[in-house]
């Protein structure tokens, strides 16, 4: 300690954190409660694709989802499990591009989910913030 000022020396700062992988990458997320999170830009431009591809399928200039895969030059499997975000609550895709998403990676929110909006917030281990 500083005899001059009644301060010590070092100080000791404790940061509560832990490590996620998001669209195939580390991030640190923080705990519960605080907005410091960036937007994980992956999944925006998953969330954004889905819609787009939903739009052409639902104009007609695709006939069909294997046709529109053959377009973009992926699999008609990645594509149908993209379009799955389509399907997400507005509360949660309000939340994917306000930069704070449910804690759970690209891989979760590919999976098959409820339909049920209310239901949806439980399966991700979100309930809004």
């Amino acid at each position: 300690m500083d005899p001059r000022y009644g301060i010590p020396h070092t100080v000791t700062v404790t940061i509560p954190f832990r490590v996620a992988k998001r669209g195939g990458r580390k991030e640190v997320q923080l705990p519960l409660g605080t907005n410091n999170h960036s937007p994980d830009y992956t999944l925006i431009k998953a969330v954004a694709r889905a819609y787009r591809w939903r739009q052409i399928l639902k104009d007609g200039d695709m006939g069909t989802i294997a046709e529109l895969a053959e377009h973009e030059k992926i699999s008609p499997s990645y594509l149908t499990r993209v379009m799955r975000l389509t399907l997400l609550a507005p509360d949660i895709i309000e939340a994917i591009l306000d930069g704070n998403p449910p804690s759970v990676g690209m891989t979760e929110f590919l999976e098959p989910m409820t339909p049920v909006w209310a239901e949806q917030g439980a399966a991700l281990s979100y309930e809004g913030r």
